[in-house]
This record gives structure tokens, C-alpha cells and sequence, in this order.
């Protein structure tokens, strides 16, 4: 595992009561968090809920990144882990290599 002082952004420690489970995403409320990938590394930060089959529950979240935000990333609901409410924090469970980008 690597150094946690060494990452841009602290691991987000699993067992918070302030974070919501995988069960229990609510990606209606998380525009302006930061996301970070499953080692910690900035992926960038979330501009909005993106639906799907269902109007009341969105499928994924368009993420922007990159110089001036102008490129975006789209997470699908199954690739994050928690929501931390408390720091603003979206925590994925796949690399940041592995997510499409999109324009």
C-alpha cells in the first residue's frame, strides 16, 4: 500500500459514519465535491447527476478535469464507493486511468 503522506488526498477511511454506503449513494446532492480515485488521486471534481433509465435516480455523474476543467469524465454509479459529506469527498473504487473521458 503507499504512503498515505504521499498522495495528493488522504485515503478515505472505510468505516466513517459520515459516509454513505454503496447501497445508500445519493448522487443527486454532490455537485462541487471533489472525486478521487481508488489510490487516492484527484480525478476532479463533480459538475453534475446524469439520469438514465430512471428519472429519479441518476445513473452517473459528469465529472470535470484538466486545464481550465474544459474536459470531462462520466462515473458510472457502480464504480464509486462513498460519499463523504463531511470533506466533500467522492471516493471511486477503479483507477482514474480506467474511466472514459469525454468532451
Amino acid at each position: 500500500m503507499a504512503d498515505a503522506s504521499a498522495l495528493p488526498f488522504p485515503l478515505v477511511d472505510r468505516d466513517r459514519s459520515a459516509a454513505a454506503s454503496a447501497g445508500a449513494l445519493d448522487l443527486r446532492n454532490v455537485s462541487g465535491f471533489l472525486v478521487a480515485d481508488v489510490r487516492g488521486r484527484f480525478v476532479g471534481r463533480v459538475e453534475g447527476p446524469l439520469y438514465g433509465a430512471s428519472e429519479e435516480t441518476p445513473d452517473a455523474v459528469a465529472v470535470r478535469f484538466g486545464l481550465l476543467s474544459r474536459r470531462r469524465r462520466l462515473i458510472p454509479a457502480e464504480s464509486i464507493e462513498l460519499i463523504d459529506a463531511k470533506t466533500k469527498v467522492v471516493g471511486l473504487r477503479v483507477d482514474r486511468e480506467t474511466i472514459r473521458t469525454f468532451l
